[in-house]
């Protein structure tokens, strides 16, 4: 956007406040507010900001970081537009004192493997399904119960439906284009899909898409969370990943006489993601609460295989529809919503790349048959492998995978795995209320 545009549309629209978005290591949004007269000077000059104190960046001594701002991300918050103080948004990539952007940003991280498929030709587009809880306040806490018990594609007992249509109204005023909304399986679980883009405009919309739900939820005097298992007993909530490889406006996953109309550049790339599917798993499954989501037996998948049409499958590829070359894609399911999206996306984009330069050749899809109900015996005879159990183990695999250390670079991944290797920690030495109710009388 030119920045004549952009004072046209602040002009228009009586805005008053910027909030310059950016993210943390954890991916948690954050901003600097501006006033609206301060936006020339923050176009010509950048902002400048104290990273010290932000998750995952500079040190203390080094902590003066600025934010460039991305004016084609402009966006107006639609709750503020009556207001008194109509605000937008606008998200900025984070540089350092010498104007070279700033490695352990999570944005760059995404930018940069994205330019290595780039200077191959290669756009990645991706298309992410966000699925989240939404749940009640009780005196204005937090609380584990469920805002209604309706179930997969349910209406008339759904009392988030009004709820779904003010995020997507509130979406598409931000241009991002929902393409479905519906209940999910579990009460008061929740999934609204917006359009595949290229990886970086989605990162962003990801980004924008959980800002949005929580800041409307509230609104309404509820909470919604992404945590992966919110509640025990019932299914935990999952960002399905479809994603597919473009040049020229052409879809290169697409071939029109192979098996499962997959080009050989596709079998790569899944190749690639079977390859480094458990150390990817600290990534896209970065909290302790991950893994009460990923066992067996509920829709998460465990086991790495991939299938057409099969849903127990890691990696599934949709069925191909005449006329429909460009939507060609396999979809990554074991990623969940507490992920960094721009994190997510980079390190599947350094693992099907690596697929692709190595020309790695999958195994044969898993077809026909429920991986869920069969036997680990007969997994193991069949050399199913299975993603890591825990974040500890996830972070060890992590550790030992040159190709995605490299992609989200030395100092962001020392400074992820310290996070996480905390959180294990603070974990494993907690005591839950399950231990005190199973032992405290009987040992």
């Amino acid at each position: 956007m030119e920045d004549k545009q952009l004072f046209e549309l602040v002009e228009k629209h009586r805005i008053k406040f910027i909030d310059l978005q950016f993210t943390d290591l954890a991916g948690v949004v954050k901003a600097v507010t501006i006033p609206i007269e301060k936006l020339p000077t923050a176009l010509d000059q950048n902002v400048w900001f104290d990273g010290s104190s932000i998750e995952g960046f500079t040190r203390i001594t080094e902590s003066d970081m600025y934010l460039k701002l991305d004016s084609k991300t402009f966006a107006i918050l639609p709750w503020t537009a009556n207001s008194d103080y109509p605000t937008a948004r606008i998200i900025c990539d984070v540089y350092l004192p010498d104007g070279t952007l700033y490695p352990g940003s999570p944005r760059t991280v995404l930018r940069k493997e994205l330019e290595k498929l780039e200077k191959m030709g290669f756009t990645l587009n991706l298309g992410p399904e966000l699925e989240f809880f939404l749940l009640q306040r009780t005196n204005g806490k937090i609380s584990a119960l469920p805002h209604d018990g309706a179930g997969y594609f349910d209406q008339s007992t759904d009392l988030g439906t009004a709820i779904r249509q003010e995020i997507t109204e509130a979406l598409q005023a931000m241009n991002i284009e929902v393409e479905a909304l519906h209940h999910e399986v579990a009460a008061g679980q929740h999934e609204i899909d917006f359009r595949y883009n290229d990886a970086l405009t989605v990162a962003d919309h990801a980004m924008t898409f959980k800002f949005v739900v929580k800041s409307i939820a509230h609104r309404h005097g509820l909470h919604a969370t992404f945590m992966p298992k919110p509640i025990a007993g019932i299914n935990g909530s999952g960002m399905h990943v479809h994603q597919s490889l473009f040049r020229n406006g052409k879809n290169e996953f697409f071939s029109a006489t192979s098996t499962h109309h997959l080009s050989d550049l596709a079998l790569h790339w899944i190749g690639g993601l079977i390859k480094h599917a458990r150390s990817m798993t600290g990534i896209l499954n970065p909290t302790v609460n991950s893994y009460k989501r990923l066992v067996k037996g509920y829709e998460a998948p465990v086991y790495i295989c991939w299938a057409t049409r099969n849903r127990s499958a890691l990696i599934r590829v949709p069925r191909f529809t005449q006329g429909r070359e460009a939507s060609s894609r396999v979809e990554l399911r074991s990623p969940d919503p507490s992920a960094n999206p721009y994190l997510a996306f980079a390190i599947m984009a350094a693992a099907g790349l690596d697929g692709i330069l190595n020309k790695i050749t999958p195994p044969e899809p898993a077809e026909e048959k429920n991986i869920f109900e069969i036997s680990d015996e007969n997994l193991i005879q069949q050399n199913v492998p299975v993603l890591p159990a825990s974040l500890r183990e996830a972070i060890g695999e992590l550790e030992r995978d040159s190709v995605l250390v490299d992609a989200l670079g030395e100092e962001l991944f020392q400074k992820f795995k310290r996070a996480k290797m905390q959180e294990w920690m603070a974990y494993s030495t907690a005591v839950s209320q399950w231990e005190l109710d199973t032992y405290l009388e009987v040992i």
